[in-house]
């Protein structure tokens, strides 16, 4: 039997998931016969903490990706990393970045700013060859061409073959074909809705020999469109249907407000009701920052862009507010603790010789001419003063640097699944979003679903912040109030 869950924002679809999970334990189901397969590695680990057996016998709790690598018994030296496609775009003369560098988080699609890596990772993901791809249209002309796109996926598919190494969806393929694939009594996915074409391949063949499966997500949530994933395939799939109703995250007003954007989706969509939890909250529309009190409570500060992430990074820094990203705290962590060591040997503490090396370079003078009558702000000279200057501010401000942020930047992509009490939400839309929108409904659509997705990661008050340039806003409801 096929179950599926829909689960809106808050409505504990994971915790429905594991809850049916221990219902099979408890039955006498063996733990070796349930499968549990997460989006992302954090997810998978969070569904194991939730178990209750000892983590190492909950082989089979872990992402797509992860089941096939240990199914193939492969090596990490074996797997292509983002530095793999970077040589790959240099030797061709193509400038190509990652932005998720290392791939933490284990999602099967990588991202980066190449227009031509990104077509040729979609066309894998979607199962189809790289000419299927391109006549689908969906990219913009002047961008690609169709013969150095055809060079690329040529010199990708060669470097497989002479390096030996294989990408995420090589080792799907493998795993697809490989004649002993384990048989379970039960499989668990969560956010199936982001499941690629060649990964729903993979669900087939596993379903053959399984009794019950579980499918748990949120068409509505389903913002990999562009990587290739395939929601239609989740909304139609064949399944025993539940709508989970009541989210213990969405305030009254957050939810009125999200469901702004789905009203415009004009493809394929599930029709769903979900209640709020009994608080009221606010939305408000705002024109910068100084509008809000940025100096308690936990925030997140979302854009759909990279350039807007980089200048609401910017304005933050310039009201000498504490933030982190994906890539960091706001500031330079080793000159911070390098002033919290200066102190405290002022103070009396004996340093280590790392301490005294680091002192050493931001004072450029030895330990034996240090003064304990100037404090850090003053001694370290041989640093660059803005950033001195931004610490000071932050410390004399009341932030405890040692603590994680109140305050966390990201992209809507780069967030999905989290939640903060407040929400900052920046309306910007790139020029390449605006061409892709009147090009197509589908992506229309997809872009419903991001701010969906964005507006939906508060908790108790949503603001959003006006786009830059009026032409380059997107629009939520018909005032956009």
């Amino acid at each position: 039997m096929i179950y599926k869950f829909y689960g809106p924002p808050g409505t504990g679809k994971t915790y429905r998931l594991i809850s049916r999970a221990r219902a099979y334990l408890r039955i006498g189901t063996p733990i070796d016969k349930i499968a549990y397969f997460a989006f992302t590695k954090k997810a998978a680990k969070e569904a194991k903490e939730r178990m209750p057996v000892e983590d190492s016998k909950l082989f089979y709790f872990r992402t797509i990706h992860s089941f096939a690598f240990e199914q193939l018994s492969l090596s990490e030296d074996k797997i292509l990393q983002a530095e793999d496609y970077e040589r790959i775009g240099k030797a061709l003369n193509v400038k190509v970045k990652y932005y998720d560098k290392y791939n933490k988080e284990e999602i099967h699609y990588l991202n980066c700013d190449s227009p031509y890596f990104q077509m040729v990772g979609r066309a894998i993901n979607r199962d189809v060859n790289i000419r299927e791809e391109y006549d689908r249209n969906e990219h913009n002309r002047k961008e690609i061409k169709w013969k150095l796109l055809k060079t690329i996926d040529d010199n990708l598919k060669e470097y497989k073959k002479v390096t030996g190494k294989l990408d995420f969806n090589d080792m799907i393929t493998r795993l697809i074909n490989k004649p002993d694939l384990p048989k379970f009594k039960v499989i668990f996915i969560d956010e199936a809705q982001d499941l690629s074409p060649l990964q729903w391949k993979l669900y087939d063949k596993l379903k053959e020999h399984a009794d019950d499966i579980y499918l748990a997500g949120d068409d509505d949530q389903a913002i990999f469109a562009w990587a290739g994933a395939d929601v239609d395939r989740f909304i139609s799939e064949p399944a025993k249907e539940k709508v989970l109703k009541y989210s213990k995250r969405i305030s009254i007003a957050v939810q009125e407000q999200s469901q702004l954007p789905i009203e415009n989706i004009k493809g394929l969509r599930k029709e769903k009701d979900y209640y709020p939890r009994d608080f009221e909250g606010i939305t408000q529309r705002i024109n910068n920052l100084d509008h809000v009190d940025l100096s308690e409570g936990q925030w997140y500060i979302l854009t759909r862009t990279i350039s807007r992430l980089n200048t609401i990074k910017d304005e933050l820094r310039e009201r000498n507010l504490y933030y982190q990203s994906n890539k960091g705290k706001s500031f330079a962590v080793r000159l911070y603790n390098a002033s919290v060591n200066y102190n405290s040997w002022c103070r009396g503490k004996i340093l280590d010789e790392k301490e005294i090396k680091d002192i050493t370079e931001y004072t450029g003078v030895e330990i034996d001419k240090w003064n304990p009558e100037i404090d850090w702000f003053e001694a370290f000279k041989e640093t660059n003063f803005d950033e001195r200057e931004y610490i000071k501010n932050m410390i004399d401000n009341g932030e405890d640097l040692d603590q994680p942020a109140r305050i966390w930047v990201s992209t809507i992509h780069a967030i999905k699944g989290g939640e903060k009490d407040n929400v900052i939400l920046c309306l910007d839309l790139g020029h390449k979003i605006k061409k892709a929108i009147k090009k197509s409904e589908e992506k229309a659509d997809e872009e419903h679903r991001v701010w969906y997705v964005g507006i939906t990661r508060a908790r108790n008050n949503l603001y959003k912040l006006k786009a830059k340039t009026k032409s380059n806003e997107y629009k939520i409801g018909a005032n956009n109030e």
